[in-house]
């Protein structure tokens, strides 16, 4: 399967769980939403609520900012994009439906996020739902430090 057609269906499929979301919520049916829902999966990064708004800007679709951040709130609720604070108190968003738990790390200089995924983390996770007898279902780790890209400034 090509990666525009993967990204394709899980595109629908995050639409349709907006679509069910709105009907059941009884919100209405916006054309904008579904741009900005295209436009997020279509993209391959991280981005913030401004850098979706250049976009939408330089696409010259007729979206407010107002619209962009509201459209937003309702797609992390609905689930499909998931939201990361960062140390700065910057906030970044990625799509979140048909995607992986993983974790990142950030670099202090040049902002570059690596994305991961350890499987030990699993097991502490495991490990904490008996010791603590609680349910985790999901978690959110950051880590920080410099990058060692040659482009990158960073202290190494």
């Amino acid at each position: 399967m090509s990666s525009s057609k993967n990204i394709l269906e899980l595109f629908d499929k995050a639409s349709k769980i907006l679509e069910d979301y709105i009907i059941l919520k009884k919100l209405r049916r916006t054309p904008e939403r579904n741009y900005l829902l295209k436009l997020i999966y279509q993209r391959n990064d991280h981005f913030g609520a401004d850098d979706l708004f250049l976009t939408v800007d330089k696409e010259r679709f007729n979206i407010s900012k107002a619209t962009v951040y509201n459209s937003l709130e309702l797609f992390l609720e609905c689930g499909i994009i998931t939201k990361h604070y960062l140390n700065n108190n910057t906030s970044i968003y990625e799509k979140a439906y048909g995607f992986k738990q993983h974790d990142h790390f950030i670099c202090q200089e040049c902002k570059k996020i690596i994305e991961f995924c350890d499987p030990r983390l699993y097991q502490i996770k495991k490990s904490l739902e008996e010791v603590l007898k609680v349910e985790i279902n999901s978690h959110q780790l950051y880590l920080y430090g410099y990058c060692k890209d040659k482009k990158c400034k960073g202290k190494l």
